[in-house]
């Protein structure tokens, strides 16, 4: 589900229209209509380096002090309202967010919440400022990733049909990178870097990775160079790095990146136990982490399995992320199939960015 996400992250998720979206107000409409913009999915990439089970549950709080409402939406470029991204606005609420992220980690953090959050703890009690009270705004979200765009268009074409938020992650230097990540912005749909890093079991990540050998030097040089090759991106998640997210030096090196930039860190959770909760203690960064993966095994079946599953974690903590890869043959059908039916349960799709940017509206009290 949501885990803190770097406060940055909202900013720059903001500057690009792009957000997280569980309409809680009740004004979300089934398949024909276009809800909130953008909800990405991923190309195709190996699950072996993926964990079965679901993320502990974490929850995200961020609120952009000095944004109204309908200034924020305007900052991020919400369709709805027919703004266009306004960058400058953004980076400067993220770098508001950071700074509220570094006033709580000095004044409100108990230290008992971040230590549990650094000896990686199966509640995942990690650094982050007050949750807001709850409300319409920031009630039932679905956030939905398709990770590992980038080896061909075909099966991103599916995904980009979808009348609903997505996030797609693409894997930088393959052959469809690029055009992808054009086609994912030209679809209003919210794209974050995949950032390859190495697994422990030794798989190839592919190309533009981080391993255990890679200096944290190079490691932010290599996450900025990929970030450049993806006009747009708002945020990164892991792709593999069963090893790499292991290691805090590597990680605060990578999540600096993401902090400097003003966009978001998702941890994927191939692996239970990573040091993000670390970095993001000591640093006082935000982040995020995936919920539940809804494609370990591709069928059908086993998809709407997961997927209840997110949506039990979203009736407890008010949302839930959800990755799936774009390679999964059945997973964009049934995401189109099972949409109304999740409306109607009163549960809005969304993305990252727009969870931020409704709880900084929240947090302006218009």
């Amino acid at each position: 589900m949501l885990a803190s996400a770097g406060l940055v992250a909202l900013a720059l998720a903001l500057v690009f229209g792009l957000g997280p979206a569980r309409d809680g107000t009740g004004t979300e409409v089934a398949p024909a209509m276009t809800v909130e913009t953008s909800l990405s999915l991923p190309a195709p990439g190996k699950a072996a380096d993926i964990v079965a089970e679901p993320a502990a549950d974490v929850r995200s709080s961020s609120t952009l002090d000095g944004l109204a409402p309908r200034e924020a939406a305007k900052a991020a470029g919400d369709p709805a309202l027919g703004y266009s991204p306004d960058p400058k606005s953004l980076q400067e609420a993220a770098a508001r967010l950071w700074r509220k992220s570094a006033d709580a980690g000095k004044s409100g953090v108990a230290a008992s919440e971040v230590e549990q959050g650094a000896k990686g703890s199966a509640t995942n009690a990690v650094y982050r400022p007050p949750n807001p009270a709850p409300s319409p705004a920031n009630a039932l979200k679905l956030i939905l990733v398709i990770d590992d765009v980038g080896n061909n268009l075909a099966q991103l074409d599916s995904f980009l049909k979808l009348p609903f938020p997505l996030t797609f992650a693409v894997l930088p230097g393959l052959p469809w990178s690029g055009e992808a990540a054009r086609r994912i912005r030209a679809a209003g749909k919210e794209l974050i870097l995949h950032q390859p890093m190495e697994a422990l079991g030794g798989q190839d990540p592919g190309p533009s990775a981080i391993y255990l050998a890679t200096d944290a030097a190079e490691a932010a040089a290599i996450v900025r160079r990929n970030l450049d090759s993806l006009p747009g991106a708002i945020g990164l998640n892991n792709h593999e790095g069963s090893a790499v997210t292991r290691d805090p030096e590597l990680m605060a090196s990578i999540m600096g990146v993401a902090k400097k930039r003003g966009i978001y860190y998702l941890d994927s959770l191939t692996i239970p136990e990573t040091a993000t909760s670390v970095v993001a203690a000591r640093e006082g960064i935000r982040f995020w982490e995936r919920d539940v993966f809804l494609d370990n095994s591709p069928d059908r079946v086993s998809i709407v399995h997961y997927l209840d599953v997110g949506k039990k974690k979203a009736q407890k903590n008010g949302s839930a992320v959800m990755i799936g890869h774009v390679w999964s043959a059945q997973l964009a059908q049934t995401l189109s199939e099972l949409y109304p039916q999740l409306v109607a349960e009163g549960f809005s799709l969304s993305t990252i960015s727009k969870v931020m940017l409704e709880e900084v509206d929240a947090g302006s009290g218009d």
